[in-house]
C-alpha cells in the first residue's frame, strides 16, 4: 500500500485550494497498475514510444507483457523561462524517433503520469505530424492538474489528485522524494 502525506505548495494558490497530497508507491503498487492497464490495451500495437525518464519502467513492463518489440524513446523538456510565464514554454525534443519509423503505425506512448499533460501531448502531436497513430498510456491521470480540459490519456491505471513518487524515484534520496512538487510538468 502506498504511503500518503500532504505537502503544502504556495505556487498552487489560485489553481487548487488544498495542499498537494503526496503518495509514495511501492513496486507492488506499480505491478497492480500495470495489471489494470494490460486488459485495456490493444494488442495490435506496432511500436511503443516511451517518454523518458518516467515512462521507462512502465513502458518496459508493458512492452514485455504485450510482446512489443519496436521500442523507441522520446525525451522532452520545457526550457525554463520567467516563472510567471512558464506554461508558455515550447517543448524542446532532446531525442525523438525518425518519422519513417512512426508513419502509419499504431504507436502506444507511455509515461508514468499525466500531471499537466504537456509532455505526453507534445509527444502525441509530434507523432501525429509524422502520420503516426498515437494512443496515450499512463499509470496515473491527475485530472485536477491537467491543462487540457476534456482531453485525457486513452489508457490510465488510476485517477489521482496526488503528487506520485514512484519506487524508482525513491532511490534518488530523501531530498528528492520529499521535495516540493513541480506543478507544471
Amino acid at each position: 500500500m502506498a504511503f500518503t502525506g500532504t505537502v503544502p505548495d504556495a505556487s498552487l494558490r489560485g489553481r487548487m485550494s488544498n495542499p498537494i497530497r503526496k503518495e509514495l508507491l511501492r513496486w507492488g503498487d506499480v505491478e497492480q497498475l500495470v495489471d489494470v492497464l494490460i486488459p485495456q490495451l490493444r494488442h495490435d500495437i506496432e511500436a511503443m514510444v516511451i517518454v523518458t525518464r518516467g515512462g521507462i519502467v512502465p513502458g518496459g513492463l508493458l512492452a514485455e507483457a504485450l510482446d512489443v518489440k519496436d521500442i523507441l524513446t522520446a525525451s522532452v523538456q520545457f526550457p525554463p523561462i520567467n516563472a510567471d510565464h512558464k506554461l508558455l514554454a515550447w517543448p524542446e525534443f532532446l531525442q525523438f524517433p525518425h518519422e519513417d519509423v512512426l508513419a502509419g503505425k499504431r504507436i502506444l506512448v507511455v509515461d508514468d503520469v499525466w500531471a499537466s499533460g504537456r509532455t505526453i501531448t507534445s509527444v502525441k502531436d509530434r507523432i501525429l505530424g509524422t502520420a503516426g497513430l498515437p494512443e496515450l498510456c499512463v499509470l496515473h491521470f491527475n485530472l485536477a492538474r491537467s491543462l487540457f480540459g476534456h482531453t485525457r490519456p486513452d489508457y490510465y491505471g488510476a485517477v489521482t489528485d496526488a503528487y506520485i513518487v514512484y519506487p524508482w524515484e525513491i532511490d534518488r534520496g530523501a531530498d528528492f522524494a520529499l521535495r516540493e512538487p513541480d506543478v507544471v510538468s
